[in-house]
């Protein structure tokens, strides 16, 4: 059974966006971007809301641009070979080695999970704050960044109280502090 794991980069104050929804995080140097590569290759399937499916497209061929860094196109290929699963109710269709969920999302996760060996890392705020509220998270991965957007779109969805526990952290380069969260059984 595949474990589902929420992470993404945040600010101090606990936003992953700004007030205009601008990702205003420090974009990741290279040192920093090679723990997500590696992450990514880690990674037994990706699990993406439409925004977010959005967002990471762009690295479908990012390695193909000009000048690209060993860095980036190391990640292009990493994200390619990943399986990803979007969930939308407006798109028609995702790219290639991805398939859309349009129905019930909890049922689509729920057998994901079943059938998956390994972790299915899920981006997007809205989806994890979905799959929080049915309990599929297994943990929760705050990467902090030493900045504060004072305001926009929360890791943590509004409305969603949790109880976690403590399973670690880990200081990263870029002074980005990651502490993982499980869930309290």
């Amino acid at each position: 059974m595949g474990r589902i794991v929420y992470g993404m980069m945040m600010s101090l104050d606990g936003y992953i966006a700004g007030p205009d929804r601008a990702i205003d995080l420090p974009v990741p140097e290279p040192e920093l971007h090679w723990y997500f590569n590696d992450l990514m290759k880690r990674t037994a399937v990706s699990l993406y809301g439409r925004r977010m499916y959005e967002t990471m497209k762009v690295w479908q061929d990012w390695d193909s641009q000009p000048d690209v860094s060993d860095v980036e196109a190391d990640f292009a290929r990493a994200w390619r070979s990943v399986p990803k699963v979007v969930v939308s109710t407006t798109l028609t269709e995702v790219g290639p080695n991805a398939r859309l969920v349009r129905g019930d999302v909890e049922a689509a996760v729920r057998e994901l999970k079943a059938e998956t060996q390994g972790e299915i890392a899920v981006s997007g705020a809205g989806l994890a704050g979905s799959l929080s509220k049915f309990g599929l998270i297994d943990e929760y991965q705050l990467f902090f960044q030493p900045v504060v957007l004072g305001g926009g779109k929360a890791f943590f969805q509004p409305g969603t109280p949790l109880h976690l526990k403590p399973l670690g952290w880990e200081e990263l380069p870029q002074g980005v502090k990651l502490l993982r969260y499980g869930r309290e059984n």
